[in-house]
């Protein structure tokens, strides 16, 4: 199986874990439960698919990605008593989710049919691997925590940023996607062990 397949799985199924998890604390039924775990998984990427008009989008062409929600939900379900002390874990599989699906949303972009702006290129991956973690706060009457809370957008902005310039130099192309991925877990990481913050106005 290709790596990036496998870690794009991987990050569904925890991004989905992380859904249900919000939606049991808010006292959903097993449907909500499942919805919130739908959205959180695969809402970026859904939107990047649609905005890019990459139609059926790509959960609808591989139904794994719909057993990883089922997984990741039933997961959470089962060992919701035990989850806590499997949270480390999972901000750490979090984190390589997101730098994953930041670079291949990056990558999608590139290769769309018609040239995209830089801007739009690095708000695309941005988008792919934080707007499922949007959508599901939204969902559950919360402030999204990318905008109030930790670092998490950050790294995904500069690493995409990062990921394009090195395209522009002559080297480094076949490990551009492995370094700019290795600098946006390391980046989050800091940020989490430093308890780093954007400065708040007012």
């Amino acid at each position: 199986m290709d790596l990036f397949y496998a870690v794009d799985l991987a990050g569904v199924f925890v991004f989905a874990i992380s859904g249900a998890l919000a939606a049991r604390e808010k006292k959903m039924d097993l449907f909500g439960i499942f919805i919130i775990a739908f959205v959180t998984g695969l809402g970026g990427g859904t939107l990047r698919d649609v905005l890019l008009g990459r139609t059926p989008v790509f959960w609808m062409q591989a139904p794994i990605y719909v057993a990883m929600i089922f997984g990741g939900t039933l997961f959470a379900i089962i060992f919701r008593n035990k989850i806590h002390y499997l949270r480390k874990s999972l901000l750490l599989f979090d984190t390589i989710g997101i730098a994953f699906f930041t670079i291949i949303g990056t990558e999608i972009a590139l290769s769309f049919s018609y040239e995209l702006h830089p801007t739009i290129v690095v708000s695309i991956g941005v988008m792919s691997a934080c707007f499922g973690g949007v959508i599901r706060d939204i969902l559950c009457n919360d402030i999204p925590v990318i905008f109030h809370k930790e670092i998490y957008a950050t790294p995904c902005v500069v690493g995409s940023l990062m990921y394009l310039g090195l395209k522009e130099l002559p080297f480094f192309h076949d490990y551009i996607s492995l370094i700019t991925i290795v600098f946006i877990i390391a980046f989050r990481i800091y940020a989490i062990k430093k308890s780093l913050e954007l400065p708040k106005i007012g």
